[in-house]
């Protein structure tokens, strides 16, 4: 990756002087530039972008004050099957590698540069045409041709990418404009400073398709738990796809609002693909490297929140006394150790589980972090980890097969790898959970438990429900009335 030095010029200019100077046989190439930018709503760029019908990735972290927006698409990695991690990090080394990079840009501190967003997807397969997933394939990983950038420290960049050398400085002016409308755009319609998170819409949804039906669902998780039991299987976690209509068209800039507003600590996320969008607000990691470092959680066991404070403490108390919530969740902890003791130099795990607090739901939680050997990056992390069995089973092979067998429909991203990559292979990504796809005025949901030898069918199916409130709240329907 080629860098230049700081001349203290804007996007517009830093974009057209790496043009500028390459050759027009450098169609392959990439030409990024990265410049400071005013601090925006990221919830509100995001929705000027679909506005003015761009492909658009948002990925915010209320807790740290960190976001991502992208828009546009100037290149993408789109590997299928089960060496999609590989193809995927081999053909970003291989682009980044001869790159033109201005990221002087930026001040100490801030967020930016080139940047892939997306997904990898569950299982890696590709979505049948007909399928609610086919706009999203099956996997997908994003370089906007503009990336908003908000670190930590409250410093807001946007860099600006470009594949080829064609156009020159029209062709980074071009760019500068679109940024220039979006950011005015952003800032007409942001709400106002600690203004009240909009009201929902409390539209009447109906029930469109269900799967598995609960009769069926009964039956599986009898099956499954059955399975357990005689030893054949440690865990199973089995899923459902809710869908949803409304009689008005579903609002998502709000709903990703209220997610954002009622679970700050967990990643809000939303991609736009032909005309649906993915969204949902995930609590749970799957890897986070920087360097030879990495940090993995894990995610598993379930109870429901209290009327207040004092029943949020009893019910966390009772999971953390539960029988069957702690099977469950040692099962996820000691496969994760097992999966990273052989490629790690060292692994903390902490001696016993916590409570994480979220809005319907408190879970079982376990950090985990350690170093590794050298830095592999992301991607290779994510490969050996993903689906761990918080979301899959164990043994994950014979899981998966039950799964497929019986589940009834394709996940999709759904429970799969989403996140962001960076120019050096670091990055987040985190387990699509708490999600669904929104189209209009329909909503296709999803959610699932983890099956064990003494879960009971109802209960399952009462805790999918708790967890599908997440999303259904957010899109504007009464939790009472699911």
């Amino acid at each position: 990756m080629t860098e230049v030095a700081d001349d203290g010029a804007g996007l517009g200019e830093r974009l057209a002087a790496l043009l500028d100077g390459a050759s027009s046989a450098e169609t392959g190439r990439l030409f990024a530039a990265t410049a400071a930018a005013p601090l925006l709503d990221p919830i509100t760029l995001y929705a000027a972008a679909v506005e003015a019908d761009l492909e658009a990735a948002l990925w915010l972290r209320p807790s740290e004050g960190t976001a991502f927006v992208g828009i546009g698409r100037a290149w993408a990695v789109e590997p299928e099957g089960p060496e999609r991690f590989r193809d995927a990090e081999t053909a970003w080394h291989n682009l980044i590698a001869v790159a033109a990079v201005d990221a002087t840009g930026m001040a100490d501190g801030a967020t930016g540069g080139p940047m892939l967003l997306g997904a990898m997807g569950f299982s890696g397969r590709r979505p049948a045409e007909s399928d609610v997933w086919a706009p999203f394939g099956p996997s997908s990983l994003v370089l906007p041709e503009l990336l908003f950038a908000v670190g930590s420290g409250g410093n807001a960049t946007v860099t600006a990418s470009v594949i080829g050398s064609d156009g020159g400085a029209r062709a980074a002016r071009a760019q500068e404009r679109r940024w220039e409308q979006l950011a005015d755009r952003a800032r007409a319609t942001a709400p106002n400073p600690g203004g009240m998170v909009a009201r929902p819409v409390y539209a009447p949804l109906t029930i469109a398709d269900e799967t598995p039906s609960h009769e069926h669902w009964r039956r599986l998780v009898g099956m499954f738990a059955g399975a357990v039991g005689r030893g054949r299987i440690d865990k199973v976690v089995l899923a459902r796809r809710v869908g949803l209509r409304s009689p008005v068209e579903l609002d998502i800039a709000n709903a990703l609002r209220r997610l954002a507003a009622s679970a700050p600590e967990s990643t809000t996320y939303a991609f736009r693909r032909g005309g649906r969008t993915f969204l949902g607000a995930t609590p749970e990691r799957l890897a986070r490297t920087e360097g030879r470092t990495f940090r993995t959680v894990a995610v598993a066991g379930t109870i429901r929140r209290g009327a207040d404070a004092a029943e949020d403490a009893t019910l966390a108390l009772a999971l953390l006394a539960s029988e069957k919530d702690l099977e469950e969740h040692a099962i996820v902890v000691g496969a994760i150790r097992s999966l990273l003791t052989p490629v790690t130099a060292t692994l903390t795990v902490a001696p016993k589980p916590g409570v994480m607090t979220l809005r319907f739901v408190q879970h079982l939680v376990t950090e985990i972090s350690g170093t590794l050997p050298e830095a592999n990056g992301l991607l290779a992390l994510a490969q050996r980890l993903h689906p761990t069995p918080a979301v899959g089973g164990e043994p994950r092979d014979m899981a998966l097969a039950l799964l497929d067998e019986h589940e009834g429909f394709d996940r999709g991203w759904y429970a799969g790898p989403v996140g962001w990559l960076g120019a050096d292979g670091d990055g987040e990504l985190c387990v699509a959970l708490r999600c669904g796809i929104v189209e209009r005025t329909s909503a296709t949901l999803f959610a699932g438990c983890g099956i064990v030898a003494d879960s009971d069918p109802d209960l399952e199916w009462e805790e999918s429900n708790i967890k599908l409130r997440a999303v259904i709240s957010a899109l504007g329907i009464p939790a009472d009335e699911r």
